[in-house]
């Protein structure tokens, strides 16, 4: 069932690079091969491969083992060294290395290296095959196929889709058998933060709230006994008196939407759900508190919680995950007009709150504020937003996780230790009372969208606002926005929007739906 749904996934999801260049169309036949190799911690002796590197090294009599040892020093963690001519199967062989054998998890570093070095290593060796134009690459599973699969997927990924030169289409497959399953599951992870990266990287003129909720809803069309999608109007969201969410959109020519996502994979679809909600602002300018023009076109990918939210429920649909899903993405862009907020208006949200709107580059929360309200109409198991919320959260943190803000230990724990194995980390951060006094002591209305104190700890004061919309037991916001982007801080993402924490939240999805126990 999984290596059917992979297949169908595939199909859907953008792949890696583009159409196959001429080069490539010489080679149709031709395939790579990558192999693993052990760092052992010493300067001397032979090369500690993987047991795949082992059998394709006594296939060719040893010469494997011996070139490695002729050629240069072991190889180090993430390195690569390739070889030509070693057999007529695959004409190119790329061994990569993947550091210490068994390493385990870091306490340090919050992750299991051994995956990550997996990830790392795979990605590298799959993008020197790409550059030989070779179409095919079977890739040694190293000890683990799913996180070998989610290295080479997500290492070959490349947004090109508006370019006239692309890079050749390269498609990874396991090499050898018996691990088919877990390495199918970790396409699916991957395919689906390729998912998130592809819409975050599309420019706002392609991705606007419509496109982006007509993207969604075909993914998903091949899961429709099960999925259900609802792209709900203007007309609707006036009807669910969604003031907050509103304000922000008016200031656009683009027509807001409010994408509403139901996934039944329960045996029982009355079980209660988990809840995803997303910020979708497709193009963020600011408003009239509008931002510097340097860097303003990143803000196309403001709608990164929205992505990752639902490119989780497609692949967990593509995973068959049993237990309920729904998401949900308020969808529009912040711009500057006649229409739109000024600094100082005041607006209602959902649960008749005021909020005095004192700075209109602090839309996400007012767009989340009415979600948030929304999720609570179905008996939510677990409400868990994402967001490319504040600055702050990027100055905190950085690239390295994601800030994690929630009124639950047992939610914590679960997206921690879902963090620990997809490598994608989270970092609990503060909701003290200290920070909703900084929101509620406003002199106009209920609340005002920023901190009295203003860019003092702006993270900690944007979920403090949001928590001022949240009644139910188990809640977390994911504040994303020093994760948008990468740079070369993931060796296997390529520079551009990362769809940061997709795989995390499949993850956390999965583990959820195998906790029978009920939340404490």
């Amino acid at each position: 069932m999984l290596l059917a749904a992979a297949r169908r996934l595939g199909r859907e999801l953008p792949r890696a690079g583009g159409c196959a260049t001429r080069g490539c169309s010489r080679r149709a036949g031709a395939q790579g091969l990558v192999l693993g190799t052990y760092s052992s911690g010493k300067d001397e002796g032979a090369p500690q491969l993987t047991s795949a590197g082992d059998a394709f090294d006594r296939l060719v009599s040893g010469r494997l083992r011996e070139l490695l040892s002729l050629c240069g020093p072991p190889l180090k963690k993430g390195k690569t060294r390739i070889f030509h001519g070693l057999h007529q199967d695959f004409p190119s062989v790329v061994v990569v290395g993947l550091g210490k054998k068994n390493a385990g998890v870091n306490d340090q570093e919050n992750w299991n290296e051994d995956k990550e070095n997996i990830r790392a290593a795979v990605a590298a060796g799959c993008r020197q095959i790409q550059d030989l134009e070779i179409p095919h690459v079977e890739v040694d599973p190293c000890g683990d196929a799913q996180a070998a699969a989610e290295g080479a997927v997500l290492g070959l990924h490349e947004y090109n889709e508006l370019k006239q030169k692309k890079k050749p289409v390269v498609t990874p497959q396991l090499h050898g058998s018996g691990e088919d399953e877990a390495w199918q599951k970790g396409v699916i992870y991957a395919e689906g933060q390729n998912l998130a990266r592809y819409l975050m990287e599309a420019p706002a003129n392609f991705i606007t709230p419509i496109k982006f909720a007509e993207c969604i809803e075909q993914k998903l069309r091949r899961f429709s006994s099960n999925v259900k999608v609802h792209i709900r109007p203007e007309s609707w969201i006036a009807t669910q008196q969604m003031g907050a969410f509103l304000s922000v959109a008016k200031g656009s020519a683009e027509p807001p939407i409010f994408l509403e996502i139901h996934y039944l994979g329960a045996t029982n679809t009355n079980d209660s759900p988990l809840v995803f909600v997303g910020k979708g602002v497709t193009f963020d300018s600011g408003g009239i508190s509008l931002k510097p023009s340097s860097g303003m076109d990143a803000m196309r990918a403001d709608m990164g919680g929205a992505a990752t939210v639902c490119s989780a429920i497609v692949a967990a649909a593509a995973l068959n995950l049993p237990l309920n899903i729904i998401g949900l993405a308020p969808l529009c862009e912040n711009m500057p007009s006649g229409k739109a907020n000024k600094p100082g208006d005041v607006v209602r949200a959902k649960n008749g709150k005021t909020i005095q709107v004192d700075n209109t580059d602090a839309e996400g929360r007012l767009l989340l504020a009415d979600a948030l309200c929304y999720a609570h109409n179905f008996n939510a198991r677990a409400i868990v937003n994402a967001a490319t919320l504040t600055g702050a959260m990027d100055v905190a943190l950085g690239s390295a996780a994601t800030g994690v803000f929630t009124n639950s230990s047992w939610l914590w724990t679960h997206l921690y230790e879902a963090s620990i194995l997809t490598g994608d980390r989270v970092w609990r951060m503060p909701l003290f009372e200290h920070y909703t006094k900084q929101v509620t002591e406003c002199p106009l209305a209920d609340l005002s969208n920023i901190g009295k104190y203003s860019r003092a700890g702006g993270a900690c004061t944007a979920a403090a606002f949001l928590k001022e919309f949240v009644t139910a037991s188990h809640w977390a916001h994911l504040d994303i926005a020093g994760v948008m982007s990468n740079k070369d801080e993931v060796p296997y993402l390529r520079k551009g929007m990362a769809g940061r924490p997709t795989r995390t939240l499949v993850e956390f999805a999965a583990r959820l739906s195998q906790d029978n126990q009920n939340a404490k």
